[in-house]
């Protein structure tokens, strides 16, 4: 009888390691794909430095040309052809750098942040128009052309850093009337268009992001650009058009110090005694209330 009894508790013990040994596996394997799945989303959560180029709504290599009454918040600038046309229909919110040498760093700056651009990853391939498409944070990559027709989301899932980078091998453009849409907490500062060629944004279209384009960008009749146009070798070319540079502001909440406690009270002070003569003793005198500060 005691032989049954041990084998029987030894084998539930069995029975009990095994479903230990087995819980544990799905934990550690349900971790694992949560890491994956994560690290996969926040690939792309290294910025792209602009250096001093973050300052700029507008800047070319070769020249700008507009056309038509066109407002630009944040520098414009551009270097090593400084020509402009069209200046006096722009509205500048900054400064207009031209040539100078502000501008000459801003361009040597952008040379840096289009290589980091260029060599953000691992990537995730565009193999369609990005209309109608909503994507999370990443890289994202084709080798050849980008194009947008219609509206395309971006979905940051409630963390303002999320990064987005676009890496096209040759061109970038956009049909008219198209739109970047930015939810839960993306922002325009952190989505990056790096493009192997030129830019073209369509007429009335909305566009939101850095563009840093080795040659040249054009952006048509009534664009509105939440970001900027940033052209290594070309030149830009604007017409009717609204760019607000975008700028990340510090997304840290500081907590609140603890505020200064009360001073105590002070202690009443004690009543005097009584004076001699019938032997009767004098009344104490009540202390005084304690007056509390409040902090």
């Amino acid at each position: 009888m005691q032989h049954f009894i041990f084998r029987a508790l030894r084998g539930r013990k069995l029975v009990q390691s095994r479903a230990a040994g087995s819980t544990v596996l799905v934990a550690v394997f349900a971790a694992a794909l949560f890491v994956t799945l994560v690290g996969g989303a926040a690939a792309a959560a290294h910025g792209v430095p602009l250096g001093t180029a973050t300052r700029f709504a507008v800047l070319a290599g070769s020249g700008i040309t507009n056309t038509g009454p066109t407002t630009v918040t944040g520098d414009l600038g551009t270097y090593p052809t400084t020509s402009m046309t069209g200046t006096g229909s722009l509205t500048i919110n900054g400064t207009n750098q031209a040539g100078d040498a502000v501008t000459q760093q801003a361009k040597s700056d952008l040379v840096i942040a289009y290589k980091t651009a260029a060599g953000e990853g691992p990537t995730s391939p565009i193999t369609a128009d990005l209309g109608g498409q909503s994507l999370n944070p990443g890289v994202y990559n084709s080798a050849s052309s980008i194009g947008l027709t219609g509206t395309l989301t971006l979905n940051a899932h409630g963390n303002p850093d999320a990064m987005f980078v676009f890496q096209a091998g040759s061109t970038l453009k956009t049909a008219s009337a198209s739109s970047v849409a930015l939810v839960n907490g993306a922002r325009a500062c952190n989505v990056y268009w790096q493009v192997g060629s030129s830019a073209t944004l369509g007429t009335g279209s909305t566009f939101r992001g850095s563009i840093l384009a080795h040659d040249s960008i054009t952006v048509t009749t009534g664009t509105t650009v939440y970001g900027r146009v940033l052209a290594r070798n070309g030149a830009v070319t604007l017409d009717t058009d609204t760019i607000h540079r975008s700028a990340c502001a510090q997304t840290h909440k500081h907590k609140g110090g603890k505020g200064h406690k009360g001073h105590k009270g002070h202690k009443g002070h004690k009543g005097h005694k009584g004076h001699g003569g019938s032997g009767s003793t004098g009344t104490a005198h009540p202390p005084k209330r304690p007056v509390g500060l409040t902090g």
